[in-house]
């Protein structure tokens, strides 16, 4: 069951890849999908650090920075919505 779950895991990791390379009009889908690259890490890790009997400091960790990504992604979507109108890439120079 445990490799199942290892290989559907690594599947939604290459979801989450394809899709963040793919889809580069909007931020927002930029966002969503390094959001499911990360649940899909984290759930890989889960599942990887229970089998071996590891403790779960190493996910503490993981789940902090995640976090904190969030919030600066979100952060920079509010201000680019604030200052653009929208959250299109094609509309304003990033430089």
């Amino acid at each position: 069951m445990t490799i199942y779950m290892s290989i559907i895991m690594i599947f939604m990791y290459i979801i989450g890849n394809m899709i963040f390379v793919s889809k580069k009009k909007h931020l927002l889908i930029t966002l969503m999908s390094l959001e499911f690259i990360v649940l899909s890490l984290y759930v890989l890790m889960l599942f990887y650090l229970t089998m071996i009997g590891l403790n779960m400091y190493m996910l503490m960790i993981f789940l902090v920075l995640t976090v904190c990504e969030g919030a600066l992604g979100l952060s920079i979507l509010v201000s680019m919505i604030r200052t653009h109108g929208n959250d299109y890439f094609q509309s304003y120079n990033l430089i």
